[in-house]
Protein backbone atom coordinates (compact mmCIF):
# COMPACT_ATOMS: atom_id res chain seq x y z
CA UNK A 1 0.00 0.00 0.00
CA UNK A 2 1.44 3.38 -0.99
CA UNK A 3 2.07 6.04 1.60
CA UNK A 4 -0.58 8.80 1.86
CA UNK A 5 0.36 12.15 0.37
CA UNK A 6 0.69 15.37 2.31
CA UNK A 7 -2.49 17.47 2.06
CA UNK A 8 -3.75 20.69 3.56
CA UNK A 9 -6.99 20.55 5.53
CA UNK A 10 -9.40 23.31 6.52
CA UNK A 11 -11.46 23.00 9.71
CA UNK A 12 -14.51 24.88 10.95
CA UNK A 13 -14.36 24.98 14.75
CA UNK A 14 -16.92 25.87 17.43
CA UNK A 15 -16.21 26.28 21.11
CA UNK A 16 -17.42 27.75 24.37
CA UNK A 17 -14.46 29.81 25.54
CA UNK A 18 -15.30 29.94 29.26
CA UNK A 19 -12.69 27.42 30.41
CA UNK A 20 -10.08 28.20 27.76
CA UNK A 21 -7.20 30.68 27.94
CA UNK A 22 -8.09 31.84 24.44
CA UNK A 23 -7.38 30.24 21.08
CA UNK A 24 -3.60 30.54 20.77
CA UNK A 25 -1.30 27.92 22.29
CA UNK A 26 0.45 29.19 25.42
CA UNK A 27 3.38 27.27 26.90
CA UNK A 28 5.10 29.41 29.57
CA UNK A 29 8.75 28.33 30.12
CA UNK A 30 9.03 25.93 33.04
CA UNK A 31 5.27 25.78 33.56
CA UNK A 32 2.43 23.54 32.45
CA UNK A 33 0.89 24.64 29.12
CA UNK A 34 -2.31 26.63 29.57
CA UNK A 35 -5.55 25.11 28.34
CA UNK A 36 -6.23 26.74 24.96
CA UNK A 37 -8.50 25.80 22.07
CA UNK A 38 -5.63 25.44 19.59
CA UNK A 39 -3.68 23.29 22.05
CA UNK A 40 -6.60 20.97 22.70
CA UNK A 41 -7.56 20.63 19.03
CA UNK A 42 -3.96 20.16 17.89
CA UNK A 43 -3.42 17.32 20.38
CA UNK A 44 -6.62 15.64 19.17
CA UNK A 45 -5.44 15.86 15.55
CA UNK A 46 -2.01 14.46 16.46
CA UNK A 47 -3.68 11.53 18.24
CA UNK A 48 -6.07 10.89 15.33
CA UNK A 49 -3.45 11.13 12.55
CA UNK A 50 -0.52 9.69 14.53
CA UNK A 51 1.85 12.41 13.31
CA UNK A 52 3.02 15.86 14.39
CA UNK A 53 1.07 18.77 12.93
CA UNK A 54 0.93 22.53 13.38
CA UNK A 55 -2.57 24.03 13.66
CA UNK A 56 -3.09 27.64 12.55
CA UNK A 57 -6.29 29.50 13.39
CA UNK A 58 -7.65 32.53 11.58
CA UNK A 59 -8.54 34.54 14.70
CA UNK A 60 -6.71 34.66 18.01
CA UNK A 61 -9.79 34.94 20.19
CA UNK A 62 -9.14 36.01 23.77
CA UNK A 63 -9.81 34.11 27.01
CA UNK A 64 -13.54 33.60 27.50
CA UNK A 65 -14.50 34.43 23.89
CA UNK A 66 -16.64 31.87 22.06
CA UNK A 67 -16.89 30.78 18.43
CA UNK A 68 -19.33 29.18 16.04
CA UNK A 69 -17.16 29.61 12.96
CA UNK A 70 -13.45 29.73 13.73
CA UNK A 71 -11.38 28.47 10.78
CA UNK A 72 -8.05 26.68 11.06
CA UNK A 73 -5.69 24.78 8.77
CA UNK A 74 -3.05 22.07 9.08
CA UNK A 75 -1.13 19.75 6.79
CA UNK A 76 -0.94 16.00 7.24
CA UNK A 77 -0.43 12.76 5.35
CA UNK A 78 -3.21 10.57 6.69
CA UNK A 79 -5.32 7.66 5.52
CA UNK A 80 -8.38 8.98 7.33
CA UNK A 81 -10.92 9.87 4.60
CA UNK A 82 -11.72 13.57 4.66
CA UNK A 83 -15.42 12.82 5.19
CA UNK A 84 -14.51 11.04 8.46
CA UNK A 85 -11.84 13.47 9.64
CA UNK A 86 -14.13 15.70 11.72
CA UNK A 87 -15.58 12.68 13.54
CA UNK A 88 -12.11 11.24 14.16
CA UNK A 89 -10.98 14.51 15.76
CA UNK A 90 -14.23 15.08 17.69
CA UNK A 91 -14.00 11.67 19.34
CA UNK A 92 -10.82 12.92 21.03
CA UNK A 93 -12.07 16.38 22.05
CA UNK A 94 -13.65 17.60 25.31
CA UNK A 95 -17.29 18.69 25.39
CA UNK A 96 -16.63 22.44 25.07
CA UNK A 97 -15.13 22.30 21.56
CA UNK A 98 -16.33 20.69 18.32
CA UNK A 99 -15.13 20.38 14.73
CA UNK A 100 -18.17 21.35 12.65
CA UNK A 101 -16.56 20.46 9.34
CA UNK A 102 -13.33 19.34 7.68
CA UNK A 103 -12.37 19.56 4.03
CA UNK A 104 -9.32 19.41 1.82
CA UNK A 105 -8.03 22.88 0.96
CA UNK A 106 -5.60 24.21 -1.66
CA UNK A 107 -1.99 23.45 -0.76
CA UNK A 108 -1.29 27.16 -0.25
CA UNK A 109 -4.43 27.90 1.81
CA UNK A 110 -3.71 30.06 4.84
CA UNK A 111 -6.52 30.59 7.34
CA UNK A 112 -5.11 33.98 8.36
CA UNK A 113 -3.78 35.52 5.17
CA UNK A 114 -6.67 34.54 2.90
CA UNK A 115 -9.57 35.62 5.15
CA UNK A 116 -11.61 38.33 3.41
CA UNK A 117 -14.16 39.16 6.13
CA UNK A 118 -15.27 38.13 9.61
CA UNK A 119 -18.39 38.60 11.68
CA UNK A 120 -18.63 38.88 15.45
CA UNK A 121 -21.81 38.97 17.51
CA UNK A 122 -21.90 40.40 21.04
CA UNK A 123 -24.84 38.96 23.01
CA UNK A 124 -26.38 41.12 25.74
CA UNK A 125 -28.98 39.80 28.19
CA UNK A 126 -31.03 42.92 28.94
CA UNK A 127 -33.30 42.13 31.86
CA UNK A 128 -33.66 42.55 35.62
CA UNK A 129 -33.67 38.78 35.86
CA UNK A 130 -30.37 36.91 36.05
CA UNK A 131 -29.29 34.85 32.99
CA UNK A 132 -28.52 31.77 35.10
CA UNK A 133 -28.59 29.23 32.27
CA UNK A 134 -26.71 31.62 29.93
CA UNK A 135 -24.41 33.37 32.38
CA UNK A 136 -21.22 32.12 30.67
CA UNK A 137 -22.24 33.07 27.14
CA UNK A 138 -23.96 36.48 27.43
CA UNK A 139 -23.24 39.84 29.07
CA UNK A 140 -25.85 40.94 31.62
CA UNK A 141 -26.94 44.57 31.22
CA UNK A 142 -29.44 45.92 33.77
CA UNK A 143 -29.97 49.29 32.07
CA UNK A 144 -32.87 50.06 29.76
CA UNK A 145 -31.50 50.37 26.22
CA UNK A 146 -32.77 52.37 23.21
CA UNK A 147 -32.41 50.50 19.94
CA UNK A 148 -32.65 53.49 17.56
CA UNK A 149 -29.91 55.42 19.38
CA UNK A 150 -27.62 52.38 19.31
CA UNK A 151 -28.17 51.81 15.60
CA UNK A 152 -27.56 55.48 14.86
CA UNK A 153 -24.20 55.22 16.61
CA UNK A 154 -23.41 51.83 15.05
CA UNK A 155 -23.93 53.15 11.51
CA UNK A 156 -21.29 55.84 12.15
CA UNK A 157 -18.66 53.11 12.57
CA UNK A 158 -19.22 51.61 9.13
CA UNK A 159 -16.60 52.21 6.44
CA UNK A 160 -12.83 52.64 6.58
CA UNK A 161 -11.67 54.54 9.66
CA UNK A 162 -8.80 54.84 12.09
CA UNK A 163 -10.11 52.82 15.05
CA UNK A 164 -7.40 53.88 17.54
CA UNK A 165 -10.13 54.96 19.99
CA UNK A 166 -11.63 51.46 19.82
CA UNK A 167 -8.50 49.36 20.43
CA UNK A 168 -6.68 48.26 23.56
CA UNK A 169 -3.47 50.20 24.21
CA UNK A 170 -1.34 47.08 23.63
CA UNK A 171 -2.92 46.15 20.29
CA UNK A 172 0.54 45.63 18.73
CA UNK A 173 -0.45 46.47 15.14
CA UNK A 174 1.38 48.83 12.79
CA UNK A 175 -1.84 50.56 11.74
CA UNK A 176 -5.20 51.02 13.44
CA UNK A 177 -7.07 51.64 10.17
CA UNK A 178 -9.74 49.01 9.58
CA UNK A 179 -12.86 48.63 7.43
CA UNK A 180 -16.23 47.82 8.99
CA UNK A 181 -18.63 46.52 6.35
CA UNK A 182 -21.64 46.34 8.62
CA UNK A 183 -22.47 47.29 12.21
CA UNK A 184 -25.96 47.14 13.69
CA UNK A 185 -27.94 46.14 16.76
CA UNK A 186 -30.71 43.55 16.78
CA UNK A 187 -33.27 42.90 19.52
CA UNK A 188 -34.64 39.42 20.22
CA UNK A 189 -37.55 40.09 22.57
CA UNK A 190 -38.47 36.45 23.43
CA UNK A 191 -34.95 35.80 24.77
CA UNK A 192 -34.42 39.27 26.32
CA UNK A 193 -31.24 39.45 24.26
CA UNK A 194 -29.77 42.33 22.26
CA UNK A 195 -27.12 41.47 19.69
CA UNK A 196 -24.43 43.82 18.44
CA UNK A 197 -23.32 42.49 15.03
CA UNK A 198 -20.02 43.70 13.58
CA UNK A 199 -18.67 42.57 10.21
CA UNK A 200 -15.30 43.71 8.89
CA UNK A 201 -12.10 42.89 7.08
CA UNK A 202 -10.22 42.47 10.36
CA UNK A 203 -10.20 43.70 13.93
CA UNK A 204 -7.85 45.18 16.52
CA UNK A 205 -7.30 43.80 20.02
CA UNK A 206 -10.56 44.19 22.02
CA UNK A 207 -12.07 46.26 19.18
CA UNK A 208 -15.47 44.53 19.10
CA UNK A 209 -15.72 44.55 22.90
CA UNK A 210 -14.97 48.30 22.98
CA UNK A 211 -17.46 48.97 20.17
CA UNK A 212 -20.03 46.98 22.15
CA UNK A 213 -19.28 48.87 25.36
CA UNK A 214 -19.61 52.17 23.52
CA UNK A 215 -22.95 51.22 21.96
CA UNK A 216 -24.29 50.13 25.36
CA UNK A 217 -23.31 53.54 26.75
CA UNK A 218 -25.24 55.16 23.90
CA UNK A 219 -28.21 52.85 24.43
CA UNK A 220 -28.53 53.71 28.12
CA UNK A 221 -28.10 57.46 27.49
CA UNK A 222 -24.60 57.92 28.91
CA UNK A 223 -23.21 58.85 25.46
CA UNK A 224 -24.73 60.37 22.34
CA UNK A 225 -24.30 59.02 18.80
CA UNK A 226 -22.42 62.22 17.92
CA UNK A 227 -19.90 61.47 20.67
CA UNK A 228 -19.14 58.16 18.93
CA UNK A 229 -18.30 60.08 15.74
CA UNK A 230 -16.12 62.46 17.75
CA UNK A 231 -14.28 59.57 19.41
CA UNK A 232 -13.66 57.96 16.04
CA UNK A 233 -12.11 61.17 14.66
CA UNK A 234 -10.05 61.95 17.77
CA UNK A 235 -8.18 58.63 17.96
CA UNK A 236 -8.30 58.84 21.76
CA UNK A 237 -9.21 55.66 23.65
CA UNK A 238 -10.50 57.72 26.59
CA UNK A 239 -13.35 59.07 24.47
CA UNK A 240 -14.89 55.67 23.64
CA UNK A 241 -16.88 53.45 25.97
CA UNK A 242 -15.69 50.67 28.30
CA UNK A 243 -14.37 47.29 27.20
CA UNK A 244 -17.14 44.78 27.85
CA UNK A 245 -16.13 41.36 29.24
CA UNK A 246 -15.42 38.49 26.82
CA UNK A 247 -18.43 36.53 28.06
CA UNK A 248 -20.86 37.79 25.41
CA UNK A 249 -18.54 37.76 22.40
CA UNK A 250 -18.97 35.17 19.64
CA UNK A 251 -16.95 34.74 16.45
CA UNK A 252 -19.72 33.79 14.01
CA UNK A 253 -18.01 33.21 10.67
CA UNK A 254 -14.99 33.89 8.48
CA UNK A 255 -15.27 34.15 4.69
CA UNK A 256 -12.68 33.31 2.02
CA UNK A 257 -12.36 33.66 -1.75
CA UNK A 258 -13.19 30.55 -3.80
CA UNK A 259 -10.51 27.84 -3.75
CA UNK A 260 -9.67 28.38 -7.41
CA UNK A 261 -8.82 32.00 -6.59
CA UNK A 262 -6.72 30.99 -3.57
CA UNK A 263 -4.72 28.56 -5.75
CA UNK A 264 -3.69 31.49 -7.92
CA UNK A 265 -2.24 33.42 -5.00
CA UNK A 266 1.45 33.53 -4.12
CA UNK A 267 2.05 31.51 -0.96
CA UNK A 268 1.45 33.55 2.19
CA UNK A 269 4.46 35.05 3.95
CA UNK A 270 5.56 33.27 7.16
CA UNK A 271 4.56 36.32 9.25
CA UNK A 272 0.92 35.54 8.52
CA UNK A 273 1.22 32.35 10.57
CA UNK A 274 0.84 34.38 13.80
CA UNK A 275 -2.67 35.87 13.96
CA UNK A 276 -3.12 39.18 15.74
CA UNK A 277 -5.20 39.05 18.95
CA UNK A 278 -8.80 40.21 18.54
Amino acid sequence: MSEPTLKRYRLKVAYEGTLFHGWQKQEPPGLEPLRTVAGVVERAIVTATQQPIVLTGASRTDSGVHARGQVAHFSAATRIPVERLASAINSRLPEDVEILGAEEAPANFNAIAHASSKQYRYRIFNSHRRPLERRNIVYHCWHTLELDRMNDAASRLEGEHDFASFAAANHGRLTTVRTIFRCHVERDEPSDEWHIVVQGSGFLYNMVRIISGTLVEVGRGAMSPSQVSAALLAGDRRLAGPTLPPTGLWLEWIKYPPDEVIRSYVAAEPAAEEPPPE
